[in-house]
């Protein structure tokens, strides 16, 4: 069997998995594999748009109001980018062509040209605090954080096309289902969840998760099966079944998990513990913490990414100005490298993968 053939092969069980489970979102590319929607996320595999691109980690200080650029290969800054007020994350655009910088308190996003990585246009918008893309690449979903709404905007321009208010008080960080139909996001001070339906645009169900929750990041299992949702307070991972609308377990990892990063096998989840300077690695088949890597001399390790050859997890130190770039072969701390003041949802670029679904770095 060709490559060709078994490509197309793979291809047509994956669009048969999805139509098994119900109708995928119109527009969005069917998975490569039809049991790891990250398929397409492996080590190396650049897509023709990106493969040229310097490799960068671009760092957002969100009280120096820069973004720090720096070099992967020798671990030292190489550039400082002015932007606008308080910016919070990196996103790259749906199509990969470019970097979204954006400034929450500004009320703007800052363009950045991954070929060159220079700074490009600012465009108003409201809120910024995160950004999505849907699957389809219809629209970006900018996260107003403090308006509690979903801003679903086209992607290119920005212009506005819909703005919805949601009962979600501290609306940050979300994940798609592996359909594309609907999407889980949190809510940071609402100790809830709530479900969304991708092309209504309405809510469509809720998890309440309890008292005392402080819900972060989202991150849907390579199976496409169930959602890992970081919880800063409850330090660990709430495991949510997004078709059924229910919590259905919860996995310690650490004093204040934030992050979830997928590692480029799909075999395990990166978990920020951003309280106590720790990385666990949360096994998907278990569902156990199978190893936790611990920062010398202490840390913050809050938002970031994996490199393209899957052997560098990059963080940002929230609270210590600082990078810490680590090895994913034993978790050990290549460096830490200085930076602005509060930095936070570094990316990591170029990335594999076919297509973005936004925050800073999210690739099916």
């Amino acid at each position: 069997m060709t490559k060709r053939i078994l490509f197309l092969f793979l291809a047509f069980l994956a669009a048969a998995a999805l139509l098994a489970q119900g109708k995928p979102l119109p527009g969005m590319p069917a998975p490569l594999e039809p049991n790891d929607i990250y398929a397409a996320d492996r080590p190396g595999a650049l897509s023709a748009v990106v493969k040229t691109f310097p490799p960068r980690v671009y760092v957002p200080n969100t009280e120096s109001n820069t973004v720090s650029v720096i070099d992967p290969a020798t671990y030292k800054v190489i550039d400082t980018i002015q932007v606008g007020r308080q910016p919070q994350h990196v996103t790259p655009s749906y199509d990969m062509t470019r970097l979204w910088v954006l400034n929450d308190k500004g009320d703007s996003l800052t363009a950045i040209d991954p070929a060159t990585g220079k700074k490009g246009e600012t465009v108003p918008v409201d809120d910024p605090y995160n950004m999505y893309y849907t699957p389809d690449g219809k629209y970006a979903i900018v996260v107003a954080e403090q308006l509690m709404r979903l801003m679903f905007r086209e992607p290119k321009t920005m212009t506005l096309k819909n703005s919805v208010w949601f009962n979600c008080k501290g609306i940050d960080h979300m994940d798609f289902s592996a359909d594309g139909t609907y999407l889980i996001a949190s809510c940071e001070f609402g100790d809830k969840l709530i479900k969304v339906d991708v092309q209504s645009q309405k809510q469509v169900g809720a998890i309440a998760l309890g008292t005392h929750n402080g819900p972060q990041d989202v991150k849907l299992s390579p199976d496409g099966k169930t959602f890992y949702v970081a919880d800063m307070h409850a330090d660990g991972l709430h495991v949510i079944d997004g078709d059924q609308v229910k919590k259905i377990g919860f996995i310690p990892t650490g004093n204040g998990a934030h992050g979830l990063y997928v590692s480029r096998d799909s075999k395990v989840l990166y978990v920020s513990n951003r309280n106590e300077g720790s990385i666990s690695l949360v096994d998907f088949k278990t569902q156990k913490v199978v190893k936790k890597w611990q920062i010398p001399g202490g840390g913050s390790p809050d938002m970031g990414g994996v490199s393209a050859d899957g052997k560098v997890l990059w963080l940002s130190g929230r609270y210590n100005a600082e990078v810490y770039a680590i090895d994913t072969t034993d978790g050990h701390l290549i460096a830490k490298i200085p930076v602005g003041k509060g930095p936070h949802g570094l990316c990591v670029y170029p990335q594999p993968g076919r297509y973005s679904l936004g925050h800073t770095g999210i690739f099916r």
